[in-house]
């Protein structure tokens, strides 16, 4: 019975001391008294972005879908960071679906958003980010928000490479 007990204690302890370090904040202090933080969570989102090449990168859709529409994607990278996006579709005759009000309110009454709302909001997430993976879908988008995280990383791998010719998606 004894040897249970002090098993059950040198059990708990290690378990103790094994989930206190693995809890353990990372951080260390320098030479220099600051404090930087070694714990491999601080690198992720960031890993994503590392390596981009200036410039402007293009994704459009061949085929208009069910409703008409075709996606026309664009990001800049100024500095190695995503500067800008612009996400939205095109109409047969190129027209924006961001900018079709009969559109917006059919969509907005069926589903609380509508083009206006959901794509500025897709392309704000993108540059403040700077990870595709790291952004949120929006409710009542969330065909647009998937397709949106799917194509930005293929913009992203295309500014990884610095190849700056048109990802044509055969939908």
């Amino acid at each position: 019975m004894a040897f249970n007990k002090k098993l059950s204690v040198w059990t708990l302890t290690l378990a103790s001391t094994l989930l206190l370090a693995a809890c353990g904040s990372g951080d260390t202090e320098t030479d220099t008294g600051t404090v930087s933080d070694s714990s491999a969570e601080s690198a992720v989102g960031t890993d994503e972005v590392t390596g981009l090449q200036d410039g402007t990168y293009k994704l459009v859709e061949k085929n208009l879908d069910d409703n008409g529409w075709k996606v026309d994607f664009t990001i800049e990278v100024t500095d190695g960071e995503i500067s800008s996006s612009d996400y939205d579709y095109l109409n047969e005759a190129g027209e924006k679906k961001s900018e079709d009000e009969g559109y917006q309110t059919a969509m907005a009454d069926k589903v609380g958003t509508g083009p206006q709302d959901y794509l500025p909001e897709l392309n704000e997430q993108l540059v403040e980010k700077q990870d595709p993976a790291e952004v949120e879908v929006v409710t009542g988008a969330t065909h647009s928000s998937e397709n949106f995280k799917v194509y930005a990383q293929q913009l992203v791998d295309a500014a990884k490479e610095g190849n700056t010719e048109t990802i044509e998606i055969d939908n």
